[in-house]
């Protein structure tokens, strides 16, 4: 029998996660079943949308229910395993509870392989779900010509960060958004972009017609609200918005949520494509993705920042900084030993 602690979804936060959001229980799995592996939890990436899986939006996928377990990307180790797919001391990814062990029939998880020369912590919190991200909104959705204008909005975030270095390997100016003057030294020092506005101090609308007086070609969306009525404001005509996550309203109640841009008439007036996307669809071609960003990874092209929190227990204050901008760089927690 192996003994686990896992993280339950206890009740529907009215607006932000509270401390009676998730409740931490202790349990005994049973016996491997034909098919079936054992998996030990060791790293858990914690993403912006987890907090729509606990509301009552209509999803892209089924949303966790109250009294079900929490759950994540996860890199996890398999310690048994009755499913010829996977063999003991391999790694796997994929969506699993927030628990130190967890069992799985194998459904949804990709085996990793070890990459020489990128740590596993680099590896997992880049390819597993930021880094695919950046790549396909980027370059399959927003499909920025070199020399074209990309804004980022969250542009220190785990995502953000990743778009503007990729944007900058295609030959792109670059403007990134974010808060605080330590986040906006870092976008231009550490990763790379031309330009960045702190939108805690500064007119984010004025600057972006400084930075970029002929208008913007792709506009990067992370956050949603003020900072995409921004963008809409300065496209340039026959530009492309990338809607990849609207995390300042996923706090938000039925009561107050905005029922749109203001500035949504500019899809008309400049000639706008605006799309949305899941990375969830593009998953039978993350061997591709993983390839080409595990390279830049090697070559140094793509810098990156690691926020981790040490153990399961402190899963809730992690997920929590993604909603208050105290993290810097992507959210993951080490749950178990990388060996």
């Amino acid at each position: 029998m192996t003994h686990t602690r896992r993280w339950y979804f206890n009740k529907r936060p009215t607006r932000s996660i509270e401390d009676d959001t998730f409740e931490l229980r202790e349990q005994t799995l049973p016996p491997l079943a034909e098919g079936e592996l054992l998996l030990r939890s060791i790293y858990l990436s914690m993403d912006a949308t987890n907090r729509l899986w606990l509301g009552d939006w209509d999803l892209y996928m089924d949303p966790v229910l109250p009294g079900e377990p929490m759950k994540g990307f996860t890199l996890c180790e398999v310690v048994a395993s009755r499913n010829s797919a996977f063999a003991v001391g391999s790694l796997a990814a994929g969506l699993a509870p927030w628990s130190d062990y967890s069992i799985s029939d194998g459904s949804g998880l990709m085996p990793v392989p070890r990459i020489p020369g990128l740590a596993l912590a680099d590896a997992f919190g880049v390819l597993a779900v930021a880094g695919p991200t950046a790549l396909v909104g980027l370059m399959e959705i927003g499909r920025p010509q070199p020399g074209a204008t990309v804004v980022v909005t969250a542009a220190a975030g785990a995502v953000g960060m990743l778009v503007g270095q990729i944007a900058k390997i295609h030959g792109c100016k670059t403007i990134g958004i974010a808060g605080g003057p330590d986040k906006c030294a870092a976008l231009v020092e550490r990763f790379g972009y031309d330009h960045a506005i702190d939108y805690k101090r500064e007119d984010v609308v004025a600057r972006l017609r400084a930075l970029a007086p002929d208008g913007v070609d792709v506009h990067f969306e992370n956050v949603g609200g003020e900072m995409l009525d921004a963008g809409l404001t300065v496209m340039k005509n026959f530009g492309s918005v990338v809607i990849c996550g609207l995390i300042s309203t996923y706090n938000s109640t039925a009561g107050d949520r905005i029922p749109g841009p203001y500035m949504f008439r500019n899809v008309i007036m400049r000639r706008l494509r605006v799309e949305g996307f899941v990375i969830l669809d593009y998953l039978d071609r993350y061997p591709q993705y993983q390839a080409q960003l595990a390279g830049w990874m090697l070559e140094g092209k793509l810098r990156y920042r690691l926020d981790v929190t040490d153990g399961l227990d402190n899963a809730v204050g992690a997920l929590k900084m993604l909603y208050t901008g105290a993290n810097n760089g992507k959210v993951l927690v080490q749950i178990g030993s990388e060996h």
